[in-house]
């Protein structure tokens, strides 16, 4: 019977630690976790995007090198998404008062107002830039059959982008609406 109180006494006392812990860190930590998801996410799908743009545009290069210009603009495009990430973690880490010096004080509540502020950024950046790259890809295709053409296929890569920029507006109009 003692062991057993012990063993409770034990429990309540890591219970308590726990929610101290997430009084203290957790709506922070929260929140720094959902501005880390744009950046990252937003990082990774822009890496892909612009990879697969690149291969396509390695095997036009290899039989024209004349258009190298025109292939790195195709290929840049599917970056912009990481950039605008990175703009929605800066403007978070900015909104919670990071930047100040000071360690700020976020309720979970608004961790998870911070947190769902940046999945759009986060999950729309990581998708568009994929198929940003897979568009931008068909578009090399398009200058090397067609050269006079190709900007075309830039009109096509921009239609994507529409979709990041929405993301990108959705997120920053939520984080502005976070009270502090």
């Amino acid at each position: 019977m003692g062991m057993e109180n012990v063993d409770m006494i034990q429990m309540i006392e890591q219970n308590a630690a726990a929610s101290s812990f997430v009084g203290a860190f957790g709506g922070l930590a929260i929140a720094l976790l959902g501005a880390g998801l744009a950046a990252v996410l937003s990082g990774i799908g822009s890496a892909k995007g612009t990879g697969i743009a690149g291969e396509a545009g390695t095997g036009l290069l290899c039989e024209d090198p004349s258009k190298f210009g025109k292939v790195m603009i195709l290929q840049v495009i599917p970056g912009t998404q990481g950039l605008y990430g990175l703009v929605v973690w800066f403007f978070a880490v900015f909104r919670m008062g990071l930047l100040s010096g000071a360690l700020p004080q976020l309720s979970v509540a608004q961790g998870w107002q911070y947190f769902a502020a940046c999945l759009p950024m986060a999950l729309g950046g990581l998708f568009s830039a994929i198929a940003q790259g897979r568009v931008a890809a068909g578009s090399i295709n398009i200058l090397a059959k067609k050269p006079d053409d190709w900007s075309k296929g830039m009109v096509l890569c921009i239609t994507v982008e529409f979709y990041a920029i929405l993301s990108l507006l959705a997120s920053m109009l939520m984080i502005i609406n976070i009270s502090a």
